[in-house]
């Protein structure tokens, strides 16, 4: 039995190119090395998304539920998110 299946994709110009540069640039074998290692990588960011909902948003959230008066005001949360992006914007400067 075959340990893999194939498939037929339709690629944009550049993602094809893409894919061929970093063919011809040695990193990858094979044009499906290069797919198969992108699925990989979407897998990784799906699993790493599900692990932050459930270790800090869930709980953040029954925190909150639990006890409303930890809300912040939107003003209050406006100007904190405000405060750093401009912080971001300095340090990147």
């Amino acid at each position: 039995m075959r340990s893999t299946r194939q498939f037929s994709i339709t690629l944009t110009p550049e993602l094809a190119e893409m894919v061929h540069r970093l063919v011809e640039s040695g990193q990858y074998a094979t044009d499906s090395e290069v797919i198969r290692d992108g699925l990989r990588l979407i897998g990784a960011r799906d699993r790493a998304v599900e692990a932050w909902l459930k270790d800090e948003v869930v709980p953040a959230y029954e925190k909150l539920k639990a006890d409303p008066s930890r809300a912040i005001p939107e003003e209050d949360f406006d100007a904190q998110m405000e405060a750093r992006r401009a912080a971001r914007r300095r340090s990147v400067a």
